[in-house]
């Protein structure tokens, strides 16, 4: 299964679910209605169901057929358009609204009476244009061999996550290094008298952070086989298997294969049985589920082993962590940079040092602090480089993205892309948005939840239900408990992204996001995919020239343009006048917009007439800001002229 086709198709589900949200809202079916466009909008209904029906066989048939990815790019590209459509008609509304007000005002003095019909503001073309685009991407379903009868959506899903199970076994492999200390704090747990009963301990960190090994490490020590009657490994992964999971511990237990049953009572009862006044030991590797049901019920014969008894569970969530565990968990963290360059080594070479190989070293340590002490990572890029010795060779893994790198011996994504696979749908469209960050860039919580809203990525809540600022911090703190965000700094508000988790957002994010540090990196990107970008970001230099942004024209559908200070950067920089005044008007479904510490004399009042723009921080205002209809978060923190502020803005 190629990893593109599969995160991909996950994000343009997600999209699609959005679509429908907005399609089905009070607001647009009314002035649908009163436009005599609400055919057509039921046509696009209807054609999205159709696409949506055969979209994830489609997902999967792109890898192998050439037609089939244009097709798929070609509704990615649409439903954008079609969302850029759907956000104009509040604008729209309101705005006819206000010029009716005025026309009855006007025909009220002149003693006459006016239509209260609402203009069509070429409302009705593009929604034409859009339902002629769906029509032709629905009649050729069948052309490309899209059928769902040919395989279910179901089946597919299941016979993905069948291809994407991950196994583990008790046993350690052939090269370990570091986690001494934190071997030590758990055989402490372990071997501690406890007179409490059965004691759980969860072992939590992000996907390749060495839960597993851990695990390994104190599960074969020669302390704990002395001090446990009865030791069990079992790999749950995804699927919580209640049954599979009772029947390998009994097995465990009985040093045999036990007699078929399909009754969870008989097995229970016969686990009970061993269990009874025997301390035990039990590694619950990788678990996903969050049902406490079926926690519930697989614990119940555990509680008749002897006091001291212990089980430890590795999970990369920390919801599971909480609803397993009656200790505190053990978050596992990076492995230090010294211990990191043995691991990668010793997969490179064979040895844990580069003695024998100096032309590569410095090469080498550029790779392992890449990896940010993952330890998968820094494992599999060194078998990777295993019998390659060209410096030219070990560059290239050096400076690949994370999707470039060979699939062979690539165990660094399918790990990352099974968590993304686990986040709820409404999480996976704004983890991609993050893809907008800068590696390393520490973004405080409020400053994230502003740019979903603008995006449009959190839905209104119901009167009486949360605001989308708390569902946006709720949103964040699920991100953070599934170690997709780490805590910055030890501040409270500031979060940070492991840079193999931002690869993986920008992975995700595809042809839809570009970040550039220096200027763009234009040389395999056609004119056609610089059309397709949606979100923008770039690191300031002290002179920002047009020429930095030679290849924005073609980029006139962005929804995000956001400038990053870089770390060492504390004095103001210098943006091209072409680039306020010739590119910036030209974004019109521009939703975002941040250009903060930049020495801006004057803005053109053409950015009040971006009437889209939802979340705002500049050095200066423009006087014509009163117009920005929709602008729902405004960030004056550099903003030198306060004083000139348009009466009615809300900072």
């Amino acid at each position: 299964m190629d990893a593109l086709s599969v995160v991909g198709g996950a994000l343009l589900a997600a999209t699609f679910q959005w679509l429908f949200a907005k399609l089905d809202s009070t607001q647009l079916l009314s002035f649908a209605k009163q436009n005599q466009v609400g055919l057509e909008v039921k046509k696009w209904r209807n054609l999205l169901l159709k696409i949506q029906a055969v979209l994830e066989e489609a997902e999967t048939k792109q890898i192998t057929d050439p037609l089939v990815k244009i097709w798929v790019s070609e509704v990615r590209v649409l439903a954008f358009d079609m969302e850029d459509i759907l956000d104009e008609f509040p604008l729209l509304f309101d705005e006819a609204q206000t010029n009716n007000s005025s026309n009855m005002s006007c025909a009220w003095f002149a003693g006459t009476r006016r239509s209260h019909s609402m203009p069509d503001y070429g409302i009705r073309s593009k929604i034409k244009d859009v339902t002629d685009r769906l029509q032709c991407i629905s009649s050729e379903i069948n052309g490309l061999g899209l059928n769902l009868t040919k395989i279910a959506v179901g089946d597919m899903s299941k016979s993905c996550r069948l291809q994407e199970k991950r196994l583990t076994t008790s046993l350690i492999g052939d090269h370990v290094c570091g986690r001494e200390t934190e071997k030590e704090d758990i055989l402490q747990w372990l071997l501690k008298g406890d007179e409490n009963g059965v004691s759980v301990m969860p072992i939590v960190g992000m996907g390749g952070m060495g839960k597993t090994t851990l695990a390994q490490l104190v599960y074969n020590d020669e302390r704990v086989a002395n001090h446990f009657a009865i030791k069990a490994w079992v790999c749950v992964s995804e699927q919580f298997d209640l049954m599979m999971v009772t029947r390998i511990i009994l097995e465990k237990v009985l040093s045999n294969s036990y007699e078929c049953s399909s009754d969870l009572d008989s097995l229970q009862v016969r686990l009970k049985e061993e269990l009874s006044g025997r301390k035990f030991l039990f590694v619950l590797d990788d678990v996903w589920s969050e049902s406490y049901h079926q926690w519930d019920l697989l614990r119940r014969p555990f509680k008749a082993g002897a006091p001291g008894s212990k089980i430890i569970v590795t999970t990369r969530h920390c919801k599971v962590a909480l609803m397993v565990g009656n200790v505190a968990a053990y978050h596992l963290h990076a492995l230090p940079y010294d211990d990191c360059l043995s691991l990668f080594a010793q997969h490179a070479f064979g040895r844990r040092d580069f003695s024998a190989h100096l032309n590569v070293e410095e090469i080498g340590q550029g790779i392992v602090r890449r990896c940010k002490g993952l330890p998968l990572a820094v494992k599999t890029l060194g078998g990777l480089l295993h019998g390659k010795r060209t410096c030219d060779e070990w560059n290239d893994i050096l400076t690949s993205k994370l999707w470039d790198l060979p699939n062979e011996g690539n165990d660094i994504l399918p790990a990352l892309r099974l968590s993304y696979h686990h986040l709820p749908s409404c999480l996976k469209q704004c983890f991609a948005y993050c893809a907008i960050f800068p590696k390393g860039y520490e973004f405080d919580k409020d400053e994230l939840v502003f740019l979903w809203m603008a995006e449009g990525l959190l839905l209104q809540q119901p009167k009486g239900m949360e605001q989308m600022e708390d569902l946006g911090h709720k949103y964040i703190l699920d991100l953070l408990s599934r170690s997709f965000f780490e805590r910055a700094s030890n501040k409270e508000s500031r979060f940070v992204m492991h840079d193999l988790i931002n690869d993986l957002a920008q992975f995700v994010a595809g042809e839809t996001c570009y970040s550039f540090t220096d200027k763009f990196k234009h040389v395999n990107i056609s004119n056609a995919s610089f059309e397709k970008f949606r979100y923008l970001s770039f690191t300031k230099q002290n002179f920002d020239t047009s020429q930095r942004f030679e290849m924005s024209h073609h980029m006139t559908c962005l929804r995000t343009f956001l400038s990053f200070s870089p770390f060492s950067h504390s004095f103001r920089s210098f943006l091209s006048n072409s680039v306020l005044h010739d590119f910036l008007p030209k974004l019109r479904y521009l939703r975002s917009l941040s250009l903060c510490d930049y020495n801006i004399k004057k803005l053109p009042e053409s950015i009040g007439e971006l009437k889209h723009l939802r979340c705002y921080k500049l050095c200066r205002l423009p006087a014509t800001i009163g117009n920005l209809m929709d602008l729902r978060h405004l960030d004056i923190t550099h903003t030198k002229a306060l004083n000139e502020m348009p009466s009615g803005i809300v900072a």
